[in-house]
């Protein structure tokens, strides 16, 4: 079962991990990350983030299924927001239910891995002064990180 959502609104991450279990006796583990927006000193007043409808829901539940065919999971979540999101705000959450912590913590860490490079979203940075620093690019070492979960298939 994976639940894929790109979506303006915030999330709740306690009851999304809740409800990966509820019902189940088969779950030892849920293992979730959420990741927030940062402020960068106090020169950041917002992030905007910008998606490709369909296609970013798409890629994400593309990722969960791969997860799923790495690992014995019993439930995945990704959330992902869009919009205007200011510092201290939600912007993912990834949650995994298996059996066993080692199955859900692997499989949490190469989901957000590859929501970093893979999945269509455009992250524009809003600074506090009022300008607005562009799109920014993806960062070298998400690339890396990501890189280590196609190793693995060889």
């Amino acid at each position: 079962m994976a639940k894929v959502s790109v979506q303006r609104e915030d999330f709740d991450a306690g009851a999304e991990a809740a409800a990966l279990a509820r019902g189940r006796t088969d779950v030892g583990a849920i293992v979730s990350f959420i990741g927030y927006c940062r402020d960068e000193g106090g020169r950041l007043a917002a992030l905007e983030l910008e998606h490709y409808p369909g296609m970013a829901e798409e890629e994400i539940a593309r990722v969960a299924r791969e997860a799923q065919r790495r690992w014995p999971l019993i439930g995945v979540t990704a959330i992902h927001r869009f919009g205007r999101i200011s510092p201290g705000e939600q912007i993912v959450l990834v949650a995994v239910a298996s059996a066993h912590r080692a199955e859900a913590f692997a499989a949490a860490e190469m989901l957000m891995d590859f929501l970093k490079t893979r999945a269509p979203f455009w992250k524009r940075v809003l600074l506090a002064d009022g300008s607005a620093q562009g799109w920014v690019d993806a960062r070298g070492e998400d690339d890396v990180s990501a890189a280590r979960w196609s190793a693995a298939d060889d």
